[in-house]
């Protein structure tokens, strides 16, 4: 992985501390660090599998994360693992040898991703109660999984996608309308087997509710037809979704389709769930990584959530508070936060959270010497751009007056990627073989 940053002062510690960082919740060195095998043994935190119990051990998952933890998973096992079947973004595949690796569409589901949504779920539905599923998840899945319920159609779910994408709606109530669009997801893949699961995941949600990670495929999902009707209608999508969209989930709440299954359901006793990795401990390395820079380091002690330009500026106002000192923490100083934002799109820009914070950070920081903003996605991937995030200062708002790029404008169309290129404010690394939370960083030296 080689990390590209703007020319910058904080260029060298920042670049150690991104890849502290990120090399912390490395998909395959999570799945190592969290399964060991003796013999025929597998322990998953305080489980046991005793893997001659089983007639079959087969692999499949989804996730922009999960080549890596299928490669891992593969020399773990070795011949104990009969294959299998990860779904991955376009670009983020790696070389294995029993589990095939499918690449798809992301953030908008594509043919690829039905048709290897559909060779995943007849591959579980083929186990018997004497087999193991091991089920590998990261973020990204409910976009690379889709498996639309009879009635709906490929085009019905991606134009459904792009309306909650531009919505402003968070990642819980997206995915609350994409469970009840799907077969696989809200434990719809765990209904679908008989065997044993064991779900391994990376997380990328705040909290690591395992409802919400990949659209919760085999976990017990709380949610119901009625909220996802709501949650359309909250962000005013009801009459504009496909009407096969409509009637399908106004025919759930009337009772006539089931639910997905609820935390009740005697399904999950055979279903095991472990967190292998997720943001906090990317957070930690960061600090540590800091630390070690010489830099005061303090970690934000609430995850930044809402609107990416709002959360952009309020923490670029810390900066302000810290240079006048309505902060305790005093300068030099690095303040490292982690968070989901969103993104309500009203323009036909290009760009993605990450360079919204930034865009927005800057504005609030204008005019401060010594200070920076880094914004990033932990997967490499920032919205659909080629671009992890970016890093700004508080120059960046005169530069760009400098160069003719209009900052306010670039939000107010969602056009961030144009004008932090131009600014070549870019903060690149490639697939990354994780994905957790964004990533934020602010320093004033």
């Amino acid at each position: 992985m080689a990390i590209q940053l703007p020319a910058s002062p904080i260029g060298r510690p920042l670049k150690t501390m991104i890849a502290r960082a990120l090399d912390s919740v490395h998909a395959g060195a999570a799945l190592r660090r969290a399964l060991k095998r003796e013999g025929d043994v597998l322990t998953v935190g305080s489980r046991r599998y005793d893997l001659r119990r089983y007639d079959r051990v087969v692999a499949v998952g989804a996730g922009k994360a999960t080549a890596p933890m299928a490669r891992a998973i593969e020399l773990l096992l070795g011949s104990r693992l009969q294959g299998g079947l990860v779904i991955v973004k376009y670009g983020h595949a790696v070389p294995t040898k029993r589990i095939a690796v499918a690449e798809a569409g992301h953030p908008v589901p594509d043919r690829a991703g039905l048709t290897a949504a559909r060779r995943l779920r007849a591959l579980a539905a083929s186990l018997s109660a004497r087999d193991l599923l091991i089920v590998l998840l990261s973020g990204g899945a409910s976009s690379l999984m889709p498996a639309p319920v009879p009635g709906l159609t490929l085009a019905d779910k991606q134009r459904v996608t792009r309306q909650l994408l531009r919505s402003g709606a968070d990642i819980g109530e997206i995915n609350t309308v994409r469970k009840h669009l799907s077969n696989l997801k809200g434990g719809r893949l765990a209904e679908s087997t008989r065997a044993a699961v064991l779900t391994l995941i990376l997380s990328d949600v705040i909290g690591d509710d395992l409802s919400a990670i990949a659209s919760g495929p085999t976990a017990p999902d709380p949610t119901t037809y009625g909220e996802a009707i709501a949650c359309l209608k909250r962000y005013r999508l009801w009459s504009s979704v496909p009407q096969p969209v409509r009637s399908h989930l106004e025919r759930g709440r009337r009772g006539l389709f089931a639910e997905t299954p609820k935390p009740r359901s005697r399904l999950f006793r055979r279903v095991h769930h472990q967190i292998i990795g997720n943001g906090q401990q990317a957070l930690t390395a960061l600090t540590r990584a800091a630390r070690e820079a010489g830099l005061r380091t303090v970690l934000h002690a609430v995850a930044l959530t809402g609107e990416a330009r709002s959360a952009g500026i309020r923490f670029g106002r810390l900066a302000q508070d810290i240079h006048s000192g309505r902060n305790p923490v005093a300068s030099p100083c690095c303040i490292v936060a982690g968070g989901e934002t969103t993104v309500t799109v009203r323009g036909g820009g290009q760009g993605g959270r990450a360079q919204e914070f930034a865009v927005a950070a800057a504005t609030a920081i204008a005019g401060l010497p010594h200070v920076w903003v880094a914004a990033l996605g932990t997967d490499g991937t920032d919205g659909p751009t080629d671009v992890a995030g970016a890093l700004v200062s508080g120059e960046t708002v005169a530069r760009a007056q400098r160069l003719g790029v209009d900052l306010d404008e670039a939000l107010a169309q969602n056009d961030t990627y144009r004008a932090l290129k131009a600014l070549r404010a870019h903060i690149k690394t490639g697939p990354t073989g994780t994905n957790v939370n964004d990533l934020y960083l602010l320093f004033v030296l």
